[in-house]
């Protein structure tokens, strides 16, 4: 093998969705040496960043301290249009349904509150008067309206950061897949099925596969279809347009949610469940079922729309594969395995994850470069589980 003082770059990025291609373009624009390796093209429809859209919050349920990553995250969307001139944040609010004490509603208020997240609350009835479409909310339900949310386009973001990357100096390679990542002496050597590449760190942000490239980390690969709806009135009801039916999650008392939005960007509504426990089936990302099984798919969805939103044709008018990494608490996985300063990893989106990407490429960033990190970032550490913290003495 050539020395290790022939370096192809200071940093390799393994895999080029929302988080890969969002962490080389803030690599590539703090003028570091850096590649990127895609195993697909650019909006594949593969993994977990494909198609036309995906929630944005503010206020994050999953964890109080995700709101500075939100705003980061925000900050830097707005950023990559005007590298782009495309439209890729849509702030049309969002509003999260249900009990006061529910997880999702006492989430969404303790990220406001802890820190000064404009939050409005709406009673059972301003939400049925407001918002047609439900009338289905028990008097025992609030709303909470975060006007900042809103929706991403994902495909035209990860095409826009992907562009950038390569504006700003990193190099990629697409249709190329890793075979293999190897902690050397003084750096990483990456294997590809067309050449061997040596760097002194690398990043591994490759989705599903990330548990397959970087063995032992807990994070398990779930595949989600993505289903779409249509009024039982036909494209001429209002009531399920975006300006009516906002981006929104709502929780149920039998422990199912939902999540999803109105009519936007040409597509239909478009709404699906969350990752509670047991919703969806663990995957190997390379042997994932790309079929469609109405009775696997839908049928829990369809009951709880009958059930929340009856003017939707239960029946979904439109059916897509897709897949997520989730992990035991469902956080993420952002940080270095074992403290090794070779190896960063940025996985386990647990569902939550792509409006975040442009946040998370700038904290990969930073830590690459051993940069002060612009948040707190001990909840995500890989090492907070046992068995990241050990990859060190097994390589």
């Amino acid at each position: 093998m050539r020395s290790m003082k022939d370096f192809d770059a200071d940093v390799i990025v393994i895999g080029l969705g929302a988080w890969g291609s969002s962490t080389l373009w803030r690599l590539a624009e703090r003028g570091v040496r850096c590649i990127g390796i895609e195993r697909y093209g650019i909006n594949h429809a593969f993994g977990s960043s494909h198609g036309y859209s995906r929630l944005f919050r503010i206020a994050c349920q999953e964890h109080p301290d995700l709101v500075p990553l939100a705003r980061r995250s925000r900050d830097l969307w707005r950023e990559l249009e005007d590298r782009s001139s495309e439209e890729l944040l849509f702030e049309t609010g969002l509003l999260t349904v249900g009990k006061p004490e529910s997880d999702m509603v006492s989430g969404a208020i303790a990220a406001g509150e802890k820190f000064g997240v404009e939050l409005e609350q709406f009673s059972a009835e301003e939400v049925r008067a407001k918002y047609p479409a439900y009338a289905t909310v028990a008097d025992d339900e609030v709303g909470i309206w975060d006007a900042a949310a809103g929706m991403l386009r994902p495909d035209a973001a990860v095409r826009s950061a992907n562009e950038a990357a390569i504006a700003a100096g990193a190099q990629t390679f697409f249709d190329s897949k890793v075979t293999g990542v190897e902690l050397v002496d003084g750096g990483v050597v990456v294997t590809t099925a067309g050449r061997i590449f040596a760097a002194r760190q690398v990043i591994v942000t490759a989705g599903p596969w990330l548990g397959k490239l970087v063995p032992g980390l807990p994070v398990t690969p779930l595949r989600t279809p993505m289903q779409w709806f249509e009024s039982r009135l036909g494209e001429s009801d209002p009531s399920f347009e975006i300006d009516q039916f906002p981006a929104f999650m709502r929780r149920i008392e039998n422990g199912v949610s939902l999540w999803g939005h109105g009519r936007a960007f040409g597509e239909p509504v478009k709404i699906g469940l969350g990752i509670d426990k047991g919703a969806f089936d663990p995957t190997d990302p390379d042997e994932c079922d790309r079929g469609i099984n109405p009775a696997r798919d839908w049928t829990v969805l369809s009951r709880s729309i009958e059930q929340l939103f009856p003017g939707l044709d239960p029946v979904p008018s439109m059916s897509r594969p897709c897949m997520i990494a989730v992990t035991p608490d469902d956080q993420f996985l952002i940080g270095r395995p074992g403290n090794d300063p070779r190896l960063l990893i940025g996985g386990g989106c647990s569902g939550h994850g792509f409006k975040h990407a442009t946040g998370i490429g700038e904290l990969l960033a930073q830590m690459s470069l051993g940069e002060e990190p612009f948040m707190n970032a001990d909840f995500v550490d890989p090492n907070r589980f046992d068995s990241a913290s050990q990859l060190r003495k097994a390589s």
